[in-house]
């Protein structure tokens, strides 16, 4: 796999080229910038014109909007309390100032082979660098480039495969990955962290962790069925779950300052972090000694930790007949429930003793809250629910009776009753996709795409919708707006769509791109 640019778009677009000397020129499929090479295009600012291009120009990479004279003043967001280096960051999204979209960040590949699968793990933004695990790899590229043979900003290789990531970035844009500890991919002892910066690529430390076998069984490792290790970062601190324990490492330095142990039959199976920290446990019963998958011989426990001593603060236990437990959120506390049946099927708030506030019905599907089921046991990867101090954001079914709709509903995290509804309005779909402040930001996907997709902010105090972007895509990227397929980051003014995995021809053909990260940003500098 290497880097390089996607296929030109069509002529019929309303853009205008930049020289071919400008920074942000594209190289052409051999890295170069000979003949072929094309610039980037410009924001389309024209409404009328670029309406026009849309109808013409499908497929094509096609931005645009109108400039909302008010935006400013309707879009802030109410600031969090004082962060710290150390902190998980909670970024307060500024409104653009202009809401005219154009291409911040390009990235994909030509060379994969028929059947070829390579596994992407991990999407991280800061100011500057979009970062993003591949196979046994961390890359780091400028933002407002395409991405080509060479153009990464930095590159770090680690001894073998990623096996556990964390979404979790610190204010001083860290975080950390887990990997085995060779290329040995199914053999291998994924047994290693690392914490890493993402604006240079320094590994700033790293360390080995015990692995254990998977089941009720919770000693060494000594066959191919082990745990899966799960990390996440809280204030000052870096957790790993490996089956049999937990470990609290110390962010800057590295060494483990407390660790935990589990005693069969339960087992730390992945870790929550955030404002805090929240391990779920899971524990089995009955005479096979391997029943993992056995949903009606598992439950589960919730262990809310002090971050100095790894200490429970709090147990919670959750319901017989529980399939699966997911954390979308530590603090205010909420767990999303697979009770009985496939998918989540409740959101369950709780107090800060880790006793149930209230029980949010998903009414047998009638609302949608989905939660990320990977092999890399991220619990609290939940890209469709968003939490804020008071309320928890999620979607409804998809309406299809006439024109394609849905809705966003919030729900009182105290009483469980409904708050707040946001209607997409015909022929597009909203998507909750995080809390800026005390705002929602949410995606609005058209479903004719000829109409522009927007990124919104929605204000459940007033009701108001205020868009942040207006954009459009590929016809080869529609598949990336999928949000449980794919990640998708808000950040410092920029929207970015990123594959999980990347997937080669499924027949032998000629050269084709694959678009792996798409970012979206403003067609103007932010405002300060």
């Amino acid at each position: 796999m290497s880097f390089g640019p996607p296929p030109s778009m069509p002529s019929g677009s309303a853009t205008t080229a930049e020289p071919t000397e400008s920074r942000h020129g594209r190289h052409g499929p051999d890295g170069s910038g000979g003949p072929g090479r094309k610039s980037l295009r410009k924001p389309l600012v024209g409404l009328l014109a670029v309406i026009i291009a849309g109808v013409l120009g499908t497929g094509g990479w096609l931005l645009w909007g109108r400039d909302s004279g008010d935006s400013e003043a309707s879009g802030k967001s109410q600031a969090p309390a004082a962060q710290g280096p150390l902190d998980v960051r909670e970024t307060v999204e500024k409104p653009p100032a202009s809401i005219n979209g154009k291409m911040a960040f390009r990235f994909s590949v030509d060379d994969m082979k028929p059947g070829e699968h390579v596994e992407m793990p991990g999407m991280w933004a800061t100011d500057r660098i979009l970062a993003k695990g591949i196979n046994k790899t961390l890359v780091g590229m400028s933002i407002g480039t395409d991405a080509a043979p060479g153009d990464e900003k930095w590159r770090l290789e680690l001894d073998g495969p990623i096996c556990g990531y964390t979404r979790d970035v610190t204010v001083d844009n860290r975080t950390a990955v887990v990997f085995r500890a060779n290329d040995w991919a199914d053999e291998a002892l994924c047994n290693q962290v690392a914490f890493v910066d993402l604006d240079n690529g320094r590994l700033l430390w790293s360390d080995r962790f015990p692995v254990s076998q998977a089941g009720r069984e919770s000693g060494d490792a000594t066959s191919t069925d082990k745990d899966r290790p799960g990390v996440a970062l809280a204030h000052g601190t870096v957790a790993v779950t490996w089956g049999g324990g937990t470990i609290g490492y110390d962010m800057e330095k590295g060494a483990a300052r407390w660790s935990t142990t589990t005693t069969a039959p339960c087992q730390d199976m992945g870790v929550a972090g955030g404002r805090g920290l929240i391990v779920r446990e899971q524990c089995w019963s009955g005479d096979d000694p391997l029943s993992v998958g056995t949903w009606r011989s598992t439950t589960f426990k919730l262990r809310k930790l002090d971050l100095a001593t790894g200490a429970a603060l709090w147990t919670y236990s959750a319901a017989e007949g529980v399939r699966n437990l997911h954390v979308p959120s530590v603090d205010p506390a909420v767990v999303a429930v697979s009770a009985g049946a496939t998918g989540i099927t409740d959101l369950i708030s709780l107090d800060d003793q880790g006793r149930n506030r209230a029980t949010i019905s998903l009414r047998n599907g009638a609302y949608v809250a989905d939660c990320s089921d990977t092999d890399y046991f991220l619990i609290d990867d939940c890209p469709t629910i968003a939490v804020g101090k008071d309320q928890v954001f999620i979607r409804s079914k998809d309406q299809l009776e006439k024109q394609t709709s849905n809705w966003i509903i919030g729900f009182d995290l105290a009483t469980g009753k409904t708050t707040k509804k946001f209607d997409s309005g015909p022929g597009a779909l909203l998507h909750p996709v995080r809390m800026s402040g005390d705002r929602l930001l949410a995606l609005r996907l058209s479903e004719d795409h000829i109409a522009p997709n927007a990124l919104v902010s929605l204000d459940p105090r007033t009701d108001e919708e205020v868009p942040y972007l207006y954009f459009g895509l590929p016809s080869e990227a529609q598949l990336m707006t999928l949000t449980d397929q794919n990640d998708i980051v808000v950040q410092d003014g920029r929207l970015f769509f990123g594959v999980k995995a990347a997937n080669g021809p499924a027949e032998p053909k000629t050269k084709q791109w694959s678009y792996l990260v798409l970012g979206v940003g403003s067609g103007a500098p932010q405002k300060s």
